[in-house]
């Protein structure tokens, strides 16, 4: 008589579920864009049941709102490891956010979109915290090159004329043929030059 050989999937341990199919989320949201991946593709790529997810999320778009809220924690430690280096209200420390941004943008495109798309109103407000809590961190150091006591209306305004300009850049850069009209474009001396021009009074 044959003997059927049993197999047994090792359990996870407790969060490594959700990490895993958060992981498996981002990873088809690159390959495939955000509105050509299933739940069912997830649970395949992260090596579990289509049952599994419901344990943690409701629906698809709790998974998707799970990846942005990990994406941008892990760009928040970024920007602040960018800063590390350099001296306090100096220069240097706004292109290193500004090359971080651009970084991220190339490295993770679709994640990229997906935080600025059409998605945002159904964002989780956990979301929206976590975006302005990025954004606080390009402001206060605005506010500190600036000489300003804090986030005023000025700093307002130069930061966002500060990531106008890099968010744009970025969005060019992702694409080849777009990004091949700046000619020999030095993106390091470009955000230099912008933000000197930007924050001088």
């Amino acid at each position: 008589m044959e003997q059927t050989e049993h197999k047994e999937k090792t359990p996870y341990h407790h969060g490594d579920l959700r990490a895993a199919l958060v992981e498996a989320t981002r990873q088809l949201i690159e390959e495939k864009g955000i509105d050509h991946f299933s739940v069912s593709d997830a649970c395949r790529r992260a090596g579990v049941s289509t049952a599994a997810p419901y344990k943690h999320f409701k629906n698809k778009g709790e998974m998707i709102n799970a990846v942005m809220l990990e994406s941008m924690e892990r760009h928040k430690q970024e920007m602040l490891a960018a800063l590390a280096p350099h001296r306090e209200g100096s220069l240097d420390r706004i292109r290193a956010l500004g090359q971080n941004y651009i970084g991220f943008a190339l490295r993770e495109p679709g994640i990229f979109l997906l935080r600025f798309g059409q998605n945002m109103e159904a964002q989780l407000p956990e979301v929206e915290e976590m975006g302005q809590d990025t954004y606080d961190i390009v402001q206060h150091e605005v506010a500190k090159i600036m000489g300003e006591p804090g986030i005023t209306d000025k700093v307002r305004q130069r930061s966002f004329m500060l990531w106008s300009f890099v968010h744009g850049l970025s969005m060019l850069l992702m694409n080849p043929e777009l990004a091949e009209k700046g000619g020999d474009l030095d993106a390091d001396e470009l955000l230099e030059q912008i933000g000197w021009r930007v924050l001088q009074d």
